[in-house]
């Protein structure tokens, strides 16, 4: 198959590409660190034989969207909007990769139908992208799988995400962080890498939206202590206890509908993940 792929050398579009490659698929890689901006439609030009785009290249740092929302909206809903177009002048199909937009959960699981609360411009642009992907399923049929991920975590990640923070700080011998309580729902690298392999591979899907987690969430407090039972350096950690303005104390996925659309199930527990990140960085 001939697959487009924006951010293609960002944390997980790298490992999408291996994979992707290793099954024999032909990729046109899109990203910025080539000199690409997918705000400008041109950089789409060598797509036009492509059966399916993958669409990753967004800013997605959340703080920096408080500071800038302008870049981040830009970027993140026009960059969108040119790979559906390109999917529609070429009849091809999308995968989307939105975020986090349910805010703080009215119920636990979160499933698909959960009510929206985005609270940064990040998640906002992220919905405002799924509002595109919409409207062109309904307008022109162009196919969308839009997944919703919760936190993806795993080798190469940014070190300004928790856990690479946390990797970041062992050495040193002190762990610095702020508020123990929050509970996310952690899901490995190389499962979402699958969900896309296995979305990839579905030639007649329309619009569908899917939550991609583990159905498990874990504290900070927590997560520290998988580091500490499984790390051979010794760390000590200082917690702030200070907490964050717009925290959501709790959140875990419903995984029913990826389990029934794709056939698949989160393979890595989150102390095998851990324990692998900690061998790779020799701690």
């Amino acid at each position: 198959m001939n697959i487009t792929i924006t951010g293609s050398e960002g944390f997980l579009g790298k490992l999408i590409c291996k994979k992707l490659e290793i099954l024999g698929h032909e990729l046109v890689k899109i990203d910025f660190t080539h000199g690409d901006d997918v705000a400008n439609p041109q950089v789409f030009a060598n797509s036009i034989d492509s059966e399916l785009y993958i669409h990753l290249a967004a800013k997605s740092y959340v703080p920096d969207s408080m500071i800038r929302p302008a870049d981040f909206y830009y970027t993140n809903v026009v960059g969108t909007l040119n790979v559906l177009e390109a999917a529609r002048i070429n009849n091809a199909r999308v995968i989307f990769f939105s975020s986090y937009i349910y805010g703080n959960p009215e119920y636990l699981p979160v499933n698909e139908n959960h009510p929206f609360n985005p609270h940064n411009p990040y998640a906002q642009s992220k919905l405002i992208g799924e509002d595109l992907c919409r409207a062109y399923y309904r307008d022109f049929n162009v196919p969308v799988i839009i997944f919703r991920p919760f936190n993806i975590y795993g080798p190469g990640q940014n070190e300004k995400f928790l856990i690479p923070t946390i990797l970041k700080q062992i050495n040193s011998g002190q762990v610095k962080l702020m508020d123990p309580n929050p509970k996310r729902d952690y899901i490995h690298c190389t499962d979402v890498v699958e969900a896309v392999v296995k979305a990839a591979e579905i030639k007649n899907f329309g619009f569908e939206i899917i939550n991609l987690g583990t159905g498990v969430s874990i504290s900070v407090k927590d997560i520290v202590e998988v580091f500490v039972k499984f790390s051979k350096t010794n760390f000590k950690v200082n917690f702030e206890n200070s907490v964050r303005k717009t925290e959501v104390n709790d959140c875990y996925a419903d995984v029913t509908k990826a389990n029934e659309i794709l056939n698949w199930t989160p393979l890595k527990n989150f102390e095998e993940g851990i324990s692998e990140l900690l061998k790779i960085n020799n701690l």
